[in-house]
């Protein structure tokens, strides 16, 4: 039975609970709304996505309000938002995401040829140039300089001696964003929680960053751009495939596959994915759950080549590796 919209709006507002309670509001407020259900009813499935109807109003200048004033200004730009849905996609590029890809590859030798997927403006290409602050139960861990520079709770076994050593890297996504590009950047602002502050400096800190040598990002389906790809890849380097927080965007036939796919180009995966976003790393973290060893509430798994390594808050800043105990700390 397909979701109804409604029920999606529902179902967003349980799953953002963890990380924005403005649009925990206003998932709510749409889903006993006619107005807001009659206006996305009309459109494609895919537009109707809770997180791409947030960033579209606040492109088109909705205020960060209480659901009643939030509503009627989204009312007031229907047409406009109309249009925009169907041809805008999720492009939240996260950069905290680069503790947990900076953590997997310091179990990589290098030197690194980086590859991510779903690469969006290509900041988390770039973890090399970023600061990281690392506070696990024995002390603070500090690698690189920044800006930006980015906080995380984990235990000590995770900490990286170094940053890693990457010699060259490229994004594919489907509609590549340029760092450089104000409009660019203004969606990706438009994109994020307007509750979470913290989040929106992190983002300018590393389209800072990226503009001063920008990654290249190609144009490209993930799956059918990875032979072109690794071909390019230089000799003499280690290949590294990295997913974080693409999978659930990807159609499940392509889920079941994205490992095998890396896999058969030669390349090492990295994943940091929604625990349920691609059934071998699922499949093996119910193992561990079961062994006693994996937090059975797990929200991210970090793995490296399908092995679990450690399970994470959305956007990196809390890691616990596998069979460790799970700090009790709010989600970021």
């Amino acid at each position: 039975m397909t979701e109804s919209t409604r029920d999606w709006y529902l179902r967003a507002a349980r799953e953002l609970a963890a990380t924005s309670a403005r649009q925990v509001e206003w998932c709510l407020g749409v889903a006993d709304d006619p107005r807001l259900l009659a206006l996305l009813d009309a459109l494609p499935p895919p537009a109707r996505q809770p997180s791409l109807l947030f960033a579209v109003a606040a492109q088109l200048g909705a205020p960060d309000a209480d659901y009643p004033v939030w509503a009627d200004a989204v009312l007031a730009r229907a047409d406009a938002v109309a249009e925009q849905l169907p041809r805008r996609r999720v492009q939240t590029n996260e950069p905290g995401r680069c503790v947990p890809l900076t953590v997997a590859l310091a179990r990589i030798p290098g030197p690194i040829a980086l590859v991510e997927l779903g690469a969006s403006a290509g900041l988390c290409l770039i973890p090399d140039r970023y600061g990281y602050r690392l506070r696990t139960p024995g002390g603070l861990a500090v690698l690189g300089e920044g800006p930006p520079v980015l906080e995380a709770e984990t235990d000590a076994t995770l900490v990286p001696q170094a940053l890693p050593d990457i010699r060259w890297r490229r994004g594919v996504d489907l509609a590549p964003l340029d760092a450089a590009d104000p409009e660019d950047a203004r969606w990706l602002e438009a994109s994020l929680p307007p509750d979470r502050p913290e989040r929106r400096a992190r983002l300018r800190e590393a389209l800072a960053a990226a503009r001063l040598e920008p990654p290249e990002v190609v144009a490209g389906d993930a799956l059918a751009s990875l032979g072109a790809l690794a071909a390019a890849a230089p000799r003499g380097s280690t290949l590294v495939v990295a997913s974080l927080g693409t999978a659930v965007y990807l159609p499940p036939p392509d889920r079941a596959r994205l490992l095998g796919a890396i896999r058969d180009v030669g390349a090492r995966a990295v994943t940091f994915e929604a625990r349920a976003a691609l059934p071998e790393v699922a499949g093996r973290w119910d193992a561990l759950v079961a062994e006693g060893r994996a937090d059975p509430d797990a929200a991210f798994v970090l793995a490296i080549d399908g092995e679990p390594l450690a399970s994470g808050s959305p956007h990196g800043g809390r890691l616990t590796s596998v069979g460790a105990r799970t700090p009790a700390t709010r989600q970021r």
